[in-house]
């Protein structure tokens, strides 16, 4: 006889919503997976399905009992268990009672520490077929759905109103009844191709009983399949089928049966950006447009068809019908913003407000356009196009193509700075403003566009915390852990040797206007070094590494990287340890002394031959290092200081520093003063 069987589930729903179908699917199969295990039960085998109107989990060789369970609960401590009169007290007696049992059941559990009460029980594993209802249902309820539907006359509440419930243990059903619905084998296929019931055998003929009535039920196969058929769709047209995937994704969840399917629209379209006309077809559409070899959009379109259309032709034009009237709109929007230049429509921006307290976004183009012009002079570059560029910044805000496509904010900027005829540098910058916009994101590659992009996050940054509106846990409208992230980016990854602390505080001055006076930029800064922690835990360093940099607060984000790399490799050197404990202990005894620590060490008052050596040795790193700090070359300098391994470890090994004699303990607390300030040039690695 059989110890295990396969699982099957079902939920057969309305359309769900397609954007969410994979985030769905894979949290009901993790709820399944942890209610099998918190039950001490396991499947060798988890097999997710997802498609439009269903949600299915197949659980293969799951034991058809849970093991016995062995329950041991602690009680009051045994000195507490008993009253004066050596009967049961009443906390004892309280905790029989919550076990169902008899004080005299109890047992007693001794240890060195302690002793308490404890009850102990085995209980037999219940039947498989009995919990899993119950597992189900919780894994249902914990779906991460931000607003629950109800359908019917009745209370129960899904993300869509719920039609059919299989539940399969083997080729037995196992009854119960959830979401309203009484559990059975019955599922639907298609909805036009099949729309019959279909009564399923066992688990494992699900996904072919499903494939036969139209419903690609396995989320991953489809998706490939999308992905094949469009390819060698784009292939036979003589393109290239652009396909994100979260587009990709988004197809996936709206189909059962997917059929590739071409269109055409008219050349006469291509004249519009082709962000435009392809913000269109995957927006609104769901299309998979083509470019030919040079990248330039070709006037076809590729769609997924949910059907196999006895006429596919019919399926075309309507696609083809449908798409037109939406390029029109966008050739008559391109058309019309093209008869004013940016630069004219810049006043329009007072009329658009960033921040109640800040005024404007001619307010804040006002602002970002003077810090533009000191980054761009600290940074030894044309300070009049930086200048220029955050002039027109915001302009395309107020265009009718990007008041119709926001996400076209940037790139249609870019545009209609080109048709105005401005600067290359200039009309770049205006789309790489935006750029990081996520995690992983390409950053700008043009210098005018790095300034702009950093001028704008650092006016944010600055302003937002001038009123006090700083992020507070979820909640953060205008994005400033993203800002700051982009920041420190710029900042570290394009190699920008920019004060952070300098530049809040010049776009702290430009806040005078709105706010009356300059205000504190500390909390602001504070919060953007903050978010080193997690950008380089993102990159795997340890977050003790950076924390002994953090130590010195160094504001210069590229010196704060260099200093972060340095120490990363000096971890892996063999002096690393020692050295280390050294500066924890130097740290610890000078922590100790009241007042200024002694800085000036007296030769003469070297009396062991362990402290002359370390002094020595100082003093020749101290002349070999100083250029090395001074040029940032901080892993060239920790590798030079390694030489003070022998030096110091002999120092400590010989030498009582907080000896009874003054003059003597000043003068080597004023040598690990020196020694310590050596390391302390880089990071504190007492932290380490």
């Amino acid at each position: 006889m059989s110890t295990t069987m396969d699982f099957l589930v079902e939920i057969g729903t309305e359309e769900l919503p397609p954007k969410a179908l994979k985030k769905l699917s894979d949290a009901f199969t993790e709820g399944l997976v942890s209610g099998l295990h918190e039950a001490g039960l396991k499947a060798s085998e988890v097999v997710p399905y997802a498609a439009p109107r269903r949600l299915a989990v197949w659980l293969k060789n799951v034991p058809i009992q849970q093991p016995d369970q062995h329950i041991e609960k602690r009680g009051p401590a045994l000195q507490a268990a008993y009253d004066k009169d050596g009967n049961p007290s009443k906390a004892a007696q309280g905790f029989a009672a919550s076990c169902g049992v008899a004080f005299s059941a109890l047992e007693k559990l001794e240890t060195d520490k302690a002793a308490w009460l404890v009850f102990r029980q085995t209980q037999a594993g219940q039947r498989t077929a009995d919990l899993l209802p119950s597992i189900v249902d919780r894994s249902l309820a914990n779906l991460p759905i931000p607003k629950r539907m109800r359908w019917g006359s009745g209370t129960a509440e899904f993300v869509r109103p719920v039609h059919w419930l299989v539940m399969l243990a083997g080729n037995t059903v196992i009854n119960a009844e959830l979401l309203g619905i009484k559990t059975g084998r019955e599922t639907r296929g298609h909805r036009f191709h099949a729309p019959d019931a279909i009564s399923i055998n066992s688990p494992c003929s699900y996904a072919e009983q499903l494939k036969a009535a139209y419903v690609l039920a396995d989320f991953s196969a489809r998706r490939e399949k999308i992905r094949e058929g469009v390819n060698s769709l784009s292939a036979q047209l003589g393109g290239k089928a652009i396909m994100p995937e979260a587009l990709l994704d988004e197809v996936t969840a709206l189909v059962e049966w997917p059929v590739p399917v071409a269109g055409h629209f008219e050349e006469k379209f291509l004249s519009v950006p082709q962000e435009a006309l392809i913000h269109t077809m995957q927006g609104d559409q769901k299309y998979f447009g083509l470019t030919d070899a040079n990248g330039k959009l070709m006037p076809r379109f590729i769609t997924i068809s949910n059907i196999e259309s006895r006429d596919p032709r019919k399926v075309v034009e309507g696609n083809e019908r449908v798409i037109r009237p939406r390029f029109s709109d966008a050739a008559f929007f391109w058309e019309q913003d093209k008869k004013q230049t940016l630069a004219s429509r810049r006043d329009k921006l007072a009329s658009v407000v960033f921040q109640q307290k800040l005024g404007s976004l001619l307010d804040k183009s006002y602002r970002v356009a003077l810090l533009s012009g000191y980054i761009a002079e600290q940074l030894g570059a044309p300070k009049h196009l930086a200048i220029r560029a955050a002039e027109l910044g915001k302009c395309d805000l107020v265009t009718h193509m990007v008041f119709e496509f926001t996400d076209l904010q940037g790139t249609m900027g870019r545009y209609y700075a080109e048709h105005d005829q401005e600067p290359a540098e200039v009309a770049q910058a205006l789309e790489e403003q935006y750029l990081p916009r996520q995690a992983g994101d390409a950053l700008p590659k043009t210098q005018v566009g790095q300034i702009l992009a950093l001028a704008e996050r650092l006016d944010t940054l600055a302003g937002i915390f001038a009123i006090g509106q700083k992020p507070s846990g979820t909640k953060d409208p205008f994005g400033l852990r993203r800002a700051a992230v982009g920041v420190l980016r710029l900042l570290i990854e394009l190699k920008l040797p920019l004060d952070l602390a300098d530049l809040l505080d010049n776009a702290a001055n430009h806040l005078r206007a709105q706010l009356g006076e300059k205000p504190d930029m500390q909390e602001a800064l504070d919060y953007i070094l903050e978010r080193l922690r997690a950008y380089y835990q993102d990159q795997g360093i340890d977050g003790q590494l950076v924390e002994a940099v953090a130590a010195l607060r160094p504001t210069q984000p590229l010196d704060f990287d260099k200093r972060v790399k340095a120490v990363t490799a000096f971890r892996q050197w063999p002096e690393a340890e020692s050295l280390a404990a050294a500066n924890k202990r130097s740290s610890n005894i000078l922590k100790k002394f009241e007042g200024s620590l002694p800085a000036v060490v007296n030769p003469s008052l070297l009396q062991e031959s362990a402290e002359q050596a370390l002094a020595e040795a100082i003093q020749v790193q101290q002349a070999k290092v100083e250029p090395l700090f001074a040029a940032g070359s901080y892993e060239q300098a920790l590798a030079s200081l390694a030489e003070l391994r022998v030096p110091v470890d002999t120092f400590f090994d010989q030498v009582m520093v907080m000896t009874d004699d003054p003059a003597l303990k000043q003068n080597r607390l004023a040598l690990l003063n020196n020694l310590r300030s050596l390391f302390l040039r880089v990071a504190d690695l007492s932290v380490l």
